[in-house]
């Protein structure tokens, strides 16, 4: 049994279930950056077949681009048969540049955790608290509530109560599924926006800051996808005023 999975279900014999999340693209100069929720529980776990292709699962950064299709497809397959459920969200580059990537990159995750609870049927633990409300939407000490895992450090602020795990990406199943989910709608996107902004080989670099990307950018400049505050070294713009960005009030 892979350790991911031996760490989830080690958490599943204290809680009712798990939500992993992870994100894509944070470093990226181009592009918005995507956030995934798996959302799992015990029962996902009975059937032998399934632990079985479980054990396959892993960082997506650890995989090959087909391994992560097939294991997306997979989810998804698990999705439609209601032995998970799964959301992902963006912040786009206008967001990034008035939050800052961490303020957007939270901005996306509360949005998948709120994609979550408003597509469950029934009562649903992730209501627990009023929209806006100053409450955590649940507890963390509570053993009723799901255990929410977030890849990295912890998120401040963040109206969602959540265990951050460093490397979590590489520890938990949930997770693993999350960062999978995240980075293959992301490369999906940016595929699309090749199409739009064609010169900068999107498809090919997914925003990165490759040699190819950079001296297209030094051609052609920057298109509206690009993310002003990650681009001022490698542009070297110069008189630009140093600009503060708010804290959002939910994510």
């Amino acid at each position: 049994m892979s350790r991911l999975v031996q760490y989830d279900r080690r958490l599943l014999s204290k809680f009712p279930s798990l939500v992993g999340i992870d994100e894509a693209g944070r470093g990226c100069l181009a592009g918005p950056v995507m956030a995934a929720a798996v959302w799992l529980d015990g029962t996902f776990f009975l059937h032998k077949l399934r632990r079985n292709l479980a054990e396959e699962i892993n960082d997506s950064k650890k995989l090959s681009a087909e391994d992560r299709e097939e294991i997306y497809q997979l989810i998804q397959g698990w999705a439609e048969r209601g032995l998970l459920r799964w959301a992902s969200a963006t912040a786009d580059v206008l967001e990034i540049d008035a939050y800052n990537i961490l303020g957007a990159t939270r901005l996306a995750m509360h949005r998948c955790l709120q994609a979550l609870a408003d597509a469950h049927a029934g009562p649903c633990p992730f209501a627990a608290a009023a929209s806006g409300s100053d409450v955590p939407l649940f507890s963390l000490e509570d053993r009723a509530w799901p255990r929410v895992l977030v890849d990295g450090k912890p998120l401040k602020p963040f109206a969602w109560q959540h265990q951050a795990v460093v490397g979590g990406d590489g520890k938990s199943l949930a997770v693993a599924m999350a960062s999978v989910v995240a980075k293959v709608r992301r490369d999906r996107l940016m595929a699309e926006l090749e199409r739009k902004f064609p010169g900068y080989g999107f498809a090919e670099n997914k925003g990165y800051g490759t040699a190819q990307h950079v001296a297209a950018l030094k051609e052609k400049g920057p298109c509206e996808q690009h993310r002003p505050l990650f681009l001022r070294g490698i542009l070297r713009e110069e008189g630009v005023a140093e600009e503060t960005h708010p804290e959002l009030p939910l994510a």
